[in-house]
C-alpha cells in the first residue's frame, strides 16, 4: 500500500497509508486533527536486497566511521618485474 503525505499548518508533514490512488486531498492530522493538504513528494521506492544500495550505505557509513584495516592486501598472484633488463640488445635503444 503506497504512503502518502500531508502537510499540516500547525504542526508538521506526516505520512499515511491508503490503496492506490484513493487517498483524499485532505486528510485530519493525526496531532491537533487539523485539516492537511495532501502533497507531492518523491516516492519511496523499496531498495531491499540491491547491491547497490548497500554499497552506497556502506560508504555512507564509513565517510563518519571508517573501518579499520588489520591486514595486507592479497596478492595478485604476479611475479614482480625486475626494474632493469639484462639483455645485451637493449644497451642499444636510446635512454630518456
Amino acid at each position: 500500500m503506497p504512503i502518502y503525505e500531508y502537510r499540516c499548518a500547525r504542526c508538521s508533514t506526516f505520512e499515511v497509508h491508503h490503496p492506490m490512488g484513493a487517498a483524499p486531498d485532505v486528510e485530519s492530522c493525526p496531532v491537533c486533527r487539523t485539516p492537511s493538504k495532501r502533497r507531492i513528494s518523491a516516492p519511496n521506492i523499496s531498495h531491499a536486497g540491491s547491491a547497490a544500495v548497500k554499497l552506497i550505505d556502506a560508504t555512507a557509513l564509513s565517510a563518519s566511521e571508517p573501518q579499520v584495516v588489520t591486514s595486507r592486501l592479497p596478492s595478485s598472484g604476479r611475479k614482480k618485474s625486475q626494474p632493469y633488463t639484462r639483455n645485451p640488445l637493449h644497451r642499444k635503444l636510446p635512454r630518456p
